[in-house]
């Protein structure tokens, strides 16, 4: 737990620091937010707010666990740093999206089509390369109950691809308002954290989780209402590939239902209220998708749905540490 807690602190600092040099650079790149015409009115003021903030807690987790896990490396444990790539693959992705948005300034970058197919195949990958290591099976563990279902692997394989690009895009789909995904992300860092380092099997597996905690402590200095800086798809998409690669390095998925319920609350509303708009010829269930929208029209500030969902998040990944605690030995 103590080189858990480094970790954290180191990663907070150079965060801290990245960011000092980096919104100013964003800003002279013109590398504003385009704001969506049907969001709220009020989000208007926002436009030109620097984007791609995501870049900071991306370097800083990631230098820091090079650094810190240097000495497993040299052991031959490498589960950290494929965790850390796994993601960084799906920050490129959201890096080239928010790229081609700056240029042609507007609100959309890569097609859907683009990124499902980019983001399904960097799944594949990381799922075979975990397999390989001997740290994904095809046991599938039920929470509380501590039993493992066996399934067939190719049938696992599509199943966990498929989970892995919907928690992305569900972590991508929650980053509507200042500090939100931060916020809710950082409880869910925690629980890995504490998960990862109290399994005796994990070989610095709680590192990332830590790092990417501090760095996203240090982002919200930045990103809390009103935000100076927002962490665009590189830093959201990051963010649900870090989600989801813990959760499978970890061999426990099913866990993303409790840890991730924001995401999953957040994913559906939007799904209902498309659903309901079409079958209905135009009517609406909320005021606005995805939820935290719905929230700010009824009078919601941006601050309280935060503070509520971060808050929501930790009550769920308590439920979820009970849930997992006999999954491996402690230390």
């Amino acid at each position: 737990m103590t080189q858990a807690l480094i970790a954290l602190a180191v990663s907070f600092v150079l965060t801290l620091v990245i960011g000092r040099f980096l919104i100013p650079e964003l800003r002279k790149l013109k590398a504003g937010q385009e704001i969506r015409e049907d969001g709220p009115t009020w989000h208007k003021s926002k436009a030109g707010t620097p984007t791609m903030g995501g870049i900071m807690f991306i370097l800083g987790s990631g230098v820091t666990v090079f650094v810190l896990g240097w000495d497993a490396m040299l052991r031959g444990s490498f589960v950290h740093l494929y965790v850390f790539l796994f993601a960084l693959i799906f920050g490129i992705i959201g890096f080239v999206d928010d790229y081609r948005k700056v240029r042609q300034h507007q609100n959309e970058g890569l097609t859907a089509k683009q990124k499902f197919i980019l983001q399904l195949a960097a799944a594949v990958v990381f799922l075979c390369l975990m397999r390989y290591e001997g740290l994904l099976t095809n046991e599938l563990y039920i929470p509380f109950v501590n039993v493992t279902v066996t399934v067939n692997w190719i049938v696992y394989l599509v199943f966990a691809a498929f989970v892995i690009v919907g928690c992305v895009n569900a972590v991508n789909l929650t980053d509507g308002i200042d500090g939100l995904a931060c916020s809710v992300t950082f409880v869910v860092m925690v629980f890995f954290t504490v998960t990862g380092t109290l399994w005796s099997f994990q070989d610095r597996q709680g590192l990332f989780p830590a790092a990417l905690a501090g760095g996203l402590a240090a982002f919200f200095v930045y990103n809390h209402h009103p935000a100076k800086v927002f962490m665009g798809d590189t830093g959201s998409l990051f963010l649900g590939g870090a989600v989801a690669a813990l959760a499978f390095a970890m061999d426990m998925p099913l866990i993303l239902i409790l840890v991730g319920i924001i995401y999953i609350v957040e994913t559906l509303s939007d799904i209902i209220q498309v659903l309901y708009f079409k079958a209905t010829h135009g009517k609406r269930i909320f005021r606005m998708a995805p939820l935290h929208h719905h929230l700010e029209m009824g009078g919601w500030k941006e601050t309280k749905v935060v503070f509520v969902f971060a808050g929501i998040s930790l009550v769920f990944c308590i439920l979820a540490f009970f849930g997992v605690i006999g999954r491996y030995p402690v230390l």
